[in-house]
């Protein structure tokens, strides 16, 4: 049985416990894992995680509300608010990709474990999405939108955008730790930049198109 002789405060073993979870939620799916086998690698008694969270499921939720209550997850949204404030199209198409990357390079267990759960049609698969994602995405829909309007940008489904940019920065992510695209040498930034500059040349309005020559 593993030793629980070594004490810690209820939040930190809170967190740990989120931790491990996390790590095999991300390697193995949630009906993959057992309670036990998170106890293992906490190092600590089933009886434990108990006593911090009912079930099973209560831990995965604990793992998802961690993630959108993170200080990450924070300086994102305020970074992007900081973006539209200003009308910085380029700079908010950017933010979007560098920080798709970056989060994937920081820790990319949360994403696997968001894969799995939408592979195994798991209900709390779309708690990130319903209290996170789509609330963000409507933000920045509606700001396209705005810019849309304001000749600013063309008229291409503005959630369409989001997609794009999100989407080739999330595939980049995924493939540059395994694979190397023909063999390139490529780094994040020239990476991000690119994608900006594709997404800039495809969605600028006649207005900036002006102003730009």
């Amino acid at each position: 049985m593993p030793s629980t002789t070594h004490r810690l405060s209820s939040v930190d073993r809170r967190h740990q416990l989120i931790e491990a979870a996390m790590d095999l939620f991300s390697r193995k799916g949630f009906a993959g894992t057992t309670t036990k086998e998170i106890a293992l690698a906490a190092g600590v008694s089933e009886a434990i995680i108990f006593r911090h969270f009912a079930t099973k499921r209560d831990l995965y939720t604990a793992i998802i509300e961690h993630n959108l209550h993170s200080a990450g997850a924070k300086q994102v949204l305020a970074g992007l608010d900081a973006c539209m404030k200003r009308r910085d199209d380029e700079g908010l198409f950017r933010l979007i990709a560098r920080e798709v990357i970056e989060e994937h390079r920081k820790d990319a267990r949360f994403e696997r474990l968001m894969l799995h759960a939408s592979l195994e049609g798991h209900e709390l698969a779309s708690i990130y999405t319903r209290e996170f994602g789509l609330p963000i995405f409507a933000k920045l829909r509606a700001y396209l939108d705005r810019r849309q309007r304001s000749g600013a940008l063309r008229h291409i489904d503005s959630g369409a955008m989001i997609v794009a940019i999100a989407g080739m920065a999330q595939y980049y992510a995924l493939k540059a730790d395994s694979a190397n695209p023909g063999g390139l040498m490529l780094k994040d930034d020239q990476v991000v930049d690119a994608f900006t500059r594709i997404m800039m040349d495809g969605v600028r309005g006649p207005k900036q198109g002006k102003k730009s020559k």
